[in-house]
């Protein structure tokens, strides 16, 4: 828990000198991240009169597939928000995981997060700190992770956890950020990508 209050700690820490009409906090305008290509200005959209369209502004779907996913989806994950998700952006030690299929993931995602799907990522530990030995693999270095996936009908993320978990991921080191990109999208903050 105490990375969680350093994740939110730097985010604050960051906070730039000026400040827009629509504000992450009151205090805190943007963060600037680490990204593939650069550093990224996650911000919100300025204008106050924006409105989610298309496939993001859908408040229903089918269940099954898309039943609303529980805020813990494993023992020992940590849930977490916006503003966690933001301090673990820039903080070297965590690496914030896409699990969404590619396709989702080239139509726009959170700057600085890294794609490994959610049927990929029991087999990708290796990418994650994890060591492969002739057993699977040995987990005792493992990163801290937090992984997002559509939003709170997505059950890639959480697929995705308890499979890490079931593979020897520890899943104190697992956080999990169930708004998703539909959350982020309706916040206004910036997308990379689509």
């Amino acid at each position: 828990m105490n990375k969680i209050f350093l994740a939110t700690a730097l985010v604050l820490a960051t906070a730039p000198a000026t400040a827009g009409e629509v504000n992450i906090q009151r205090d805190l305008p943007s963060v600037t991240v680490p990204a593939g290509e650069g550093n990224v200005v996650i911000e919100r959209i300025q204008d106050t009169g924006n409105q989610i369209v298309g496939e993001w502004a859908r408040t229903s779907r089918n269940c099954p597939n898309f039943c609303v996913q529980p805020m813990i989806p494993a023992p020992g994950v940590t849930p977490i928000g916006e503003l966690e998700m933001l301090g673990f952006l820039q903080d070297p030690d965590v690496v914030v995981v896409d699990s969404r299929v590619p396709d989702h993931h080239a139509s726009g995602t959170i700057p600085g997060a890294i794609s490994i799907p959610y049927n990929e990522a029991a087999d990708r530990l290796d990418e994650l700190g994890c060591e492969l030995d002739f057993d699977g693999f040995d987990c005792n270095e493992a990163t801290t992770v937090a992984l997002f996936c559509n939003g709170n009908w997505c059950g890639q993320s959480p697929t995705a956890i308890r499979r890490m978990i079931k593979a020897g991921y520890p899943a104190d080191r697992i956080h999990y950020y169930r708004g998703g990109m539909q959350a982020w999208r309706l916040l206004g903050l910036t997308v990379t990508g689509g």
